[in-house]
């Protein structure tokens, strides 16, 4: 299992992504996260959730290579739900959940940050969803919580990538800071917020989905049938077989 936690004193969860090299989930990862953070309902002493990873980034995605593994369609079903249930259970997640993100954010990691109420970076993180390269959709739901809607169909259509500091810009990003402060900058924000009182944090948060004028969840859902319509076009094994065969540079 690629996912680790701990839990603070304070009522800080820290969740982390460890995965080496590029920090890809796979199927029983993706559905990791989406327990953990569902079970933070009957966790009454958890105030704040911090997402954060090791190594050189984020996340890059899902882990192609278990997909091109799997019989049929039976990888893009399962890698489907698995994040929805993720993407779902951050966003609806009882308690404040701040995405502290290095190196890159790509794909699976779009639909985490976006997902999360905070975002804190590191100096010049590369943010991307290279979906259409891979034969897929899904994630713009979030991208255009990260970017304004016409920068982000861009982005979605070339899979160009922006950076921290572009999203600083738009106010998406709390934060950009130097690497090593990462981390340490997330939990003095976490500290703050579980410094206040428990149950009015919690009914803030339920407030604050209350009133988002996008339903996220289901606008995800939607995304995600083309991309199982391009699975069944062949578009995604053709993709994923190009990708892991070196033969596009990406």
């Amino acid at each position: 299992m690629a996912i680790r936690t701990v839990t603070h004193d304070n009522g800080v969860l820290e969740i982390t992504m460890d995965n080496p090299p590029v920090n890809a989930l796979n199927i029983p990862d993706t559905f990791e996260i989406s327990n953990i953070c569902d079970s933070i309902r009957n966790r009454l002493e958890i105030s704040v959730v911090i997402i954060t990873a090791t190594g050189k980034g984020f996340c890059a995605g899902v882990d192609i290579k278990e997909l091109q593994g799997m019989d049929d369609h039976q990888g893009i079903l399962e890698i489907n739900e698995a994040c929805y249930q993720a993407f779902r259970s951050i966003y609806e997640c009882e308690v404040p959940v701040i995405a502290a993100v290095n190196g890159y954010c790509l794909g699976t990691g779009i639909g985490i940050a976006g997902c999360s109420d905070i975002v804190i970076a590191s100096a010049g993180v590369e943010f991307g969803l290279p979906e259409v390269d891979n034969g897929a959709l899904g994630a713009l739901t979030h991208l255009e919580r990260l970017v304004p809607r016409q920068r982000a169909r861009q982005m979605l259509y070339t899979c160009e990538n922006a950076i921290a500091e572009e999203l600083y810009s738009y106010g998406t990003v709390y934060k950009v800071v130097e690497s090593e402060k990462l981390v340490s900058t997330a939990y003095d924000l976490a500290e703050r917020i579980a410094n206040k009182p428990g149950l009015t944090i919690r009914a803030a948060k339920r407030s604050a989905i209350g009133i988002d004028t996008q339903d996220v969840v289901r606008s995800y859902r939607f995304e995600q049938g083309f991309t199982f319509q391009l699975n069944l076009a062949g578009e995604g094994d053709r993709a994923r077989q190009e990708f892991l065969d070196g033969r596009r540079g990406d």
